[in-house]
């Protein structure tokens, strides 16, 4: 059985840079220096969160809103507890 860590992000597309944000009530907001179109901004999400939490492309997968900007995320291979540790050390 493998494990897999949920991540419910809000996506900003078209921002100056790429970068988490904050959180607005049980989701991250990520920023993203792509457009909403052609799927270019789910795939710099995945390019970014997959750097971030050091795991492959593969290892990311949307599992929810692929065409909205509220998504739920699935990065296999990473227990939520490792997810939370990584992300309280850069969103306060």
């Amino acid at each position: 059985m493998s494990t897999a860590a949920k991540l419910k992000i809000r996506v900003i597309p078209n921002a100056r840079k790429t970068e988490f944000s904050g959180s607005r009530g049980d989701e991250i907001v990520l920023r993203l220096n792509a457009p909403a179109m052609e799927g270019r901004a789910n795939a710099a999400a995945v390019e970014f969160l997959s750097r971030f939490f050091g795991v492959s492309r593969s290892a990311v997968v949307i599992i929810g809103g692929e065409r909205s900007r509220h998504k739920i995320i699935e990065i296999v291979g990473l227990k939520n507890g490792d997810l939370e540790r990584k992300l309280a050390q850069r969103i306060r």
